[in-house]
This record gives structure tokens, C-alpha cells and sequence, in this order.
């Protein structure tokens, strides 16, 4: 247990560090493309165990790729499909600890085994999901969760849409 708490310390640690991370590259700029893309790399650059990590953006009534750091993926995802789809049709993070467990995942690369997905709400609206996926099973955890969810309210909150 006491290797738990060491774990998530740092971890909560690492996550106030890319808070200040991304605060710095938000500072001043409005645009969201450029700040989702700034956002994308600085995750999957900082963050260990990643194979993708990016947002997916709300047209019409369905996801559509947006800025990603990672292999290719795939461009369109339905609202309630996949760990994307759903979190967008909640407005609520998924955590999955495996990815082939999930009913009605969608496998854009077979290597991800874990994922969390986080959805960007500005105001009332919904304006896409931020997902993050990883090659080891039980990669994430509500230390993730937490961490994320405030990455994305950073980054929402310092863009213009």
C-alpha cells in the first residue's frame, strides 16, 4: 500500500507540473486548434506509457479528429460509440482499464489496451473529447482522471470558441 501512495503522490505531482506546463503555453493565446495541438503534444510527450494521445471535436452528431500526437486514427467516432462516443453522450470522463472489455470499442490501434477520455465542455456546450490511450492494461486511474479533467478545464477556459 505504501508503494500506492508514493506512486500516486508523484503522480499528482506530475499532473500539477503539466498543469504549469500547460498554463505557460496557453498564456495569451485564444486560438482552440492551436491550443488543442500545443495541449496533444505536451501530454504525450510528458506523460509515460502513452501510444496516443488528442481531441476528437463535436460536428453535428459526431466526433471528428482533431490535433493528436500518436499513430493515425480513426476521423469520425458516433456520439455513444467507443470510449469516445460515450463520454461525449455522458459529458463525463470514461475510464477504461481494459479496452477489450469495453462493449462496442472501437480498436483504431490494436496495440491500446487502456484509455481515458475526458470530454471539453465550454459553458454549456459540448466542443469534442480529449482521449488518451496506452499499450499497458490499467494504465489509468482517478489520480488520471482528476489530473486530466483539470488539464481540460485549463485548456478550455484559455481558448476562444
Amino acid at each position: 500500500m505504501a508503494h500506492q501512495s508514493v506512486t500516486r503522490t508523484a503522480a499528482a505531482e506530475h499532473y500539477a507540473d503539466l498543469h504549469r506546463s500547460l498554463a505557460g503555453l496557453l498564456a495569451g493565446e485564444p486560438d482552440f486548434i492551436a491550443n488543442c495541438a500545443n495541449f496533444s503534444a505536451l501530454v504525450y510527450t510528458t506523460l509515460p506509457d502513452l501510444n496516443w494521445a488528442g481531441c476528437y471535436l463535436l460536428r453535428g452528431n459526431e466526433l471528428v479528429l482533431g490535433p493528436f500526437q500518436g499513430r493515425p486514427a480513426c476521423v469520425r467516432i458516433a456520439m455513444g460509440r467507443g470510449v469516445c462516443g460515450t463520454a461525449a453522450a455522458r459529458r463525463a470522463s470514461v475510464l477504461v482499464d481494459d479496452v477489450h472489455a469495453f462493449p462496442d470499442h472501437i480498436a483504431c490501434d490494436p496495440v491500446s489496451r487502456s484509455e481515458l477520455v475526458v470530454p471539453m465542455i465550454k459553458g454549456d456546450a459540448l466542443i469534442g473529447v480529449f482521449d488518451m490511450d496506452s499499450p499497458s492494461p490499467e494504465r489509468f486511474d482517478a489520480t488520471d482522471q482528476a489530473g486530466m479533467e483539470g488539464a481540460v478545464a485549463l485548456l478550455m477556459n484559455a481558448c476562444r470558441i
